[in-house]
């Protein structure tokens, strides 16, 4: 591309040491980069258009390979702990000067605006410079895509430099492996070397925005999809990669808000990005048609394979891993509410993947028990959503998304409790992981069941039946569901062996009690007062 074209938009490159040469590609179509993917040998094209890539060797975050710099001005403000770990800040400049001399010692590199949050008055600009076409094809289709008379008069206000080829030297340059995500708040960076994986770049930004909403602009940032029904009321999924949020919110009856990531302000809710980044495994059309349909060009698959002899992609195939992914923009789906924004929820889902089969797959909860179960935020990891996961695992991630979370999870939980209250939000936590027994001998709940009593949830169908408490968590279940049959709404009535049931159940909630004492005296007793009773 001619340098005179790219000079104007591009003029702060110099700044920041990079060389401007004719290899720079800047704000390229989804269609030219397919091409220049295709060209490199990156990936294949689908039957459908959509282009299929392999991540390399992570085809999962590496929350251990992810560091916030400990600097002036936001130090004070970090909850650090095994997600939010510290590095020097020489270390940002070492590994930012690597970054730069690689990048300029390459024939060609990709640079794209974007912006994330889709309400005007939060919106922040990020420039993305990728070593790879594809990945700016990601950025492309997950970040808000600025009109071309913005990009004129619009200056990034960070930026993110991802060179996946290049392996860093640990002991040099502070980091525990070849591969890292570094993030700087008072430089505005996040620098990602040595890791293929896309979805780095979008949970980094989500990272970000996690910590400036809360802090500068008293917004409550949620790991979260959201739609919007007829009457223009919103619903909200909380939930871990895994859990259902892509699948569950994408729904023919409600327009899509979002898929993943979330702002709560005064006005409502607003998404912060411009597209989704669904899971494909299994992948069936008659099961979730809306995700199906929107894998055409320019979607981005992740670390799948053809049926052989074919380029019809294989769904079924978890030979590189079970976290396969496609990113496509939020367009593809339709229906979809434009601009991404809607009104204060109505109705908060708690999705909850429980590997021990002893959770009801719907119960409402109280307010104290809406903010135990938030800050508690169970769960099971699925199998290759992060490395080295190979079976489904019990975990407790606090508010759903503790790898994301810069503050102290106590911050966030204050804010929703407060605005739960405000609004007078029904909370309803749902279990899409297994009932009848364990992982390994019990049956997956079906998707089938779990969208129809998310459904009656929404559409106020359980608020005239008779609920039953939960003789240990003390949530309520309902005894019936139009559509449920009444012995799945009571995991107790799933289980061949009732004493089985009840050490499963004593068991999990013995972990509940435990993670939570690190939230003795920080928390009200009000909130203690929300988990369960043995």
């Amino acid at each position: 591309m001619p340098i005179p074209v790219i000079s104007s938009p591009l003029r702060d490159l110099a700044r920041l040491g990079l060389r401007i040469k004719e290899g720079i590609h800047y704000q390229l179509t989804a269609h030219e980069l397919i091409q220049d993917c295709l060209m490199r040998g990156e990936g294949r094209l689908s039957d459908q258009g959509a282009l299929v890539i392999k991540t390399g060797e992570f085809t999962g975050r590496s929350p251990k390979d992810r560091y916030i710099v400990k600097e002036a001005g936001s130090s004070d403000n970090i909850d650090w702990n095994d997600f939010n770990q510290p590095i020097e800040e020489k270390y940002l400049e070492i590994i930012l000067k690597k970054q730069i001399q690689y990048i300029n010692q390459l024939p060609e590199i990709w640079i794209r605006d974007s912006y994330a949050c889709a309400n005007p008055k939060n919106r922040l600009n990020i420039r993305i410079i990728n070593e790879c076409p594809s990945g700016n094809l990601f950025a492309h289709n997950m970040f808000l895509r600025p009109s071309p008379e913005e990009l004129e008069k619009t200056k990034p206000d960070w930026h993110i430099f991802c060179t996946p080829n290049l392996r860093l030297e640990p002991t040099g340059s502070g980091t525990h492996h070849p591969n890292a995500v570094v993030i700087s708040f008072k430089h505005r960076l996040i620098l990602i070397a040595g890791t293929g994986y896309t979805g780095e770049i979008k949970k980094a930004v989500f990272t970000i925005l996690n910590y400036i909403l809360p802090q500068e602009e008293n917004i409550l940032s949620m790991h979260c999809s959201a739609n919007i029904g007829k009457r223009n009321d919103t619903a909200i999924f909380f939930g871990l990669s895994g859990t259902g949020k892509t699948t569950l919110s994408t729904s023919p009856d409600r327009s899509l808000i979002g898929d993943d990531e979330h702002g709560w302000s005064e006005e409502g809710i607003f998404n912060f990005e411009g597209g989704c980044y669904a899971k494909c495994i299994q992948l069936k059309e008659e099961s979730e048609p809306e995700i199906y349909h929107a894998i055409f060009s320019p979607a981005l698959v992740e670390n799948t394979l053809f049926i052989r002899g074919t380029t019809q992609i294989n769904f079924n195939d978890s030979s590189i891993t079970e976290n396969t992914r496609v990113s496509y923009p939020l367009d593809h789906i339709e229906g979809v509410r434009t601009p991404s924004m809607g009104r204060s929820p109505k109705n908060i889902f708690f999705l909850t993947c429980d590997a021990y089969g002893v959770l009801p797959p719907i119960s409402r909860l109280t307010t104290c028990q809406s903010m135990y179960h938030f800050i508690s935020g169970y769960t099971a990891k699925v199998a290759g959503t992060e490395t080295g996961i190979k079976d489904p695992r019990s975990t407790f991630s606090a508010c759903f998304g503790a790898p994301f979370l810069p503050l102290h999870p106590g911050r966030y939980a204050a804010m929703l409790g407060k605005k739960m209250i405000e609004h007078q939000v029904k909370v309803w936590l749902v279990n899409t992981g297994w009932t009848g027994g364990p992982y390994g001998t019990g049956n997956r709940i079906s998707l089938k069941h779990t969208r129809a009593m998310i459904t009656a949830a929404i559409e106020g169908k359980l608020d005239s039946v008779d609920f039953v408490k939960h003789p240990i968590f003390g949530f309520a279940m309902p005894k019936t569901c139009e559509g449920i049959p009444a012995e799945l709404l009571n995991p107790a009535s799933t289980w061949v062996c009732q004493d089985d049931y009840n050490r499963k159940t004593r068991e999990l909630a013995l972990q509940f009690i435990k993670n939570f004492e690190k939230y003795q005296g920080v928390v009200s007793a009000e909130i203690l007062a929300g988990g369960p009773e043995i």
